[in-house]
């Protein structure tokens, strides 16, 4: 069972998804986006569809501020209002959960309480593994190994963080969830008016219940005058002094585990209603993300065993491929292709996102690891390979697969290739068009390893049509300032890039991307496949002169910039 902290997921994705993204009558819907996209990303994670949307019904209950009146006392806004929720924020909060209820996750919150509280009586309550999926760092106390209980927090570049109980030694020096609350009332927070001690800072205060066991016992060392073991004369005094206000802290950081939510936990989920999913999205401008979260819900497995939630899915292996299905109407983005464009262009072409992720930047040398075609966000077909060498440590920060979990659970590199060419020859044959994101890097990945695995493969005769969205942006905007990465070329054309450096998630997005480009220039999209790739190549030789020129006249005296195109 999969358990959202809403309110630090909606917060995050307020602060971290463009505001530019509004629905129809102008307000922002960057935060309802964000926590549906978030959603449907854990239902695929898990292969479960068993998710609770937990909420705070009161974000500084009376019975914490009893304890510590200055209990989150910063964050007020509008001491009037006690809240702490910015209004444009606000009016976003009835949309999603509209869309939620509609799609069958119940939303649960208890008068009195926060989410937390909500969180750790369900999680008390499961019977099978649960995921708390938060931000928060106090929600790592409920960690447990015998009720399998773990977090997994969201990180920079859309990577997310499983921790568990064995990963808490390690990452937090503390052997389980009570030892790690004890740390963080020492450690203290100032966003959450939790003081802490004085100079004692997370490190210090692990190494004290390293040696010590707990906070009880290191405050009677304390007492008694022991000088080993971390505690110092100055640490004693300070540790002494905030006795009274450290065990404040720990009783505030404890979550309840009786919170009357009234849910039946083994009835998760709810039946989908998709009429009310419908009059919910309409006039919001959520559509990509309301399809994307219906399509997980259909997807996932309605039960993923015992322990399935405790680990991420590994993709799927290589297997005999089929070409995706025609992409409907339902998950178009909010602008679509010109529907005045001649039917022999490119934009009314059946279009198709790849993308690969490899083992390095060099595409002479980089390896496969992770490949997908993408039609639409439920339509697609993915490859995890074992690519023969060690995955470096740089490219694993990157996609997040390591060497081992390649090795246990991908296809050999060989097998991988021959497929990916035969999906292409397949979409050849059906005059689709593959779009990615200066997919030339990919193709020339695919063309190293195809003379590396399968030279007899003419890879070249077996090319459809050819989008590169990073050629047709410059084209587009050629004066545009700033990086043209994949995450900001998304951006600057507000499409909504779900998990950055995950090939399903990058496909899907350059797909989007072409889409909005095509909107954008009638000319570029008017253009017929034989001469989209004709201007393309002569676009990327251009371009690629330009910053050639440009890294001379900046003193790269011998600077040299490919301009081939679609393959190095």
């Amino acid at each position: 069972m999969v358990l959202i902290d809403t309110p630090a997921l909606y917060y995050r994705a307020f602060y971290s998804v463009p505001d530019s993204i509004v629905n129809d009558e102008g307000q922002p819907v960057n935060a309802v986006r964000g926590v549906l996209d978030a959603i449907a990303q854990m239902i695929r994670r898990f292969d479960s569809p068993r998710v609770v949307a937990t909420m705070d019904a009161d974000w500084r209950p009376a019975f914490r501020t009893a304890i510590m009146p200055e209990y989150k006392a910063a964050r007020v806004k509008d001491a009037e209002a006690g809240t702490e929720i910015p209004p444009e924020l606000a009016v976003q909060l009835p949309i999603m959960t509209r869309v939620l209820r509609g799609a069958g996750i119940p939303i649960a919150e208890v008068d009195g309480t926060e989410a937390d509280d909500v969180i750790a009586t369900m999680a008390a309550q499961s019977r099978t593994p649960v995921v708390i999926v938060s931000p928060d760092r106090d929600l790592l106390a409920l960690i447990d190994s015998a009720s399998d209980v773990s977090v997994l927090r969201p990180r920079k570049g859309g990577e997310w963080e499983a921790i568990t109980q064995t990963d808490l030694p390690e990452t937090y020096g503390v052997p389980d969830g009570t030892r790690y609350r004890e740390l963080a009332a020492m450690r203290g927070d100032p966003s959450d008016g939790l003081p802490g001690a004085p100079g004692i800072g997370e490190k210090t205060a692990a190494t004290l219940l390293s040696n010590f066991g707990s906070l009880e016992s290191i405050i009677k060392a304390a007492k008694a005058g022991v000088k080993t073991g971390g505690l110092s004369p100055k640490r004693a005094k300070t540790l002494i002094e905030e006795e009274e206000s450290l065990h404040k802290t720990v009783e505030v950081m404890r979550c309840l585990t009786d919170a009357d939510h009234r849910l039946d936990l083994e009835s998760v989920p709810g039946e989908v209603d998709r009429a009310a999913v419908e009059a919910a999205a309409r006039g919001q401008n959520i559509r990509r993300s309301v399809d994307n979260l219906i399509a997980a819900l259909g997807g996932a497995e309605s039960d993923p065993g015992p322990g399935a939630a405790a680990r991420p899915s590994p993709m799927p292996t290589a297997a005999t491929p089929t070409p995706p299905a025609p992409v409907s109407a339902a998950v178009s983005p909010a602008t679509p292709i010109p529907s005045a464009a001649p039917a022999d262009s490119w934009s009314q072409s059946r279009l198709v996102g790849f993308d690969l992720e490899t083992t390095g930047v060099d595409p002479s040398t980089a390896r496969i690891v992770t490949a997908a075609f993408v039609e639409s966000v439920d339509r697609s077909r993915t490859w995890l390979a074992d690519p023969g060498v060690a995955i470096p440590e740089p490219a694993r920060a990157v996609h997040g697969i390591t060497t081992e979990f390649a090795q246990a659970n991908g296809a050999p590199v060989a097998d991988v290739v021959a497929e990916l060419c035969t999906f292409l020859a397949g979409l050849k044959a059906e005059d689709a068009v593959v779009v990615g994101h200066n997919i030339v890097y990919d193709l020339s990945v695919m063309a190293a390893e195809v003379k590396r695995h399968q030279p007899q493969i003419d890879l070249a005769a077996l090319l459809p049509t050819i989008i590169d969205t990073f050629v047709l942006d410059k084209r587009i905007e050629q004066f545009r300032r700033g990086k043209r990465t994949l995450t900001e070329t998304a951006k600057r054309w507000k499409v909504t890039l779900l998990d950055a450096h995950d090939a399903a998630a990058d496909a899907l997005a350059a797909l989007d991307i072409s889409r909005a480009l095509a909107e954008s220039s009638e000319e570029i999209a008017n253009l017929t496949r034989d001469e989209i790739m004709a201007a393309q190549g002569d676009w990327k030789r251009a371009q690629a002169a330009d910053l050639q020129s440009w890294l001379r006249r900046k003193g790269n005296t011998e600077a040299v910039v490919d301009g081939s195109w679609p393959m190095a």
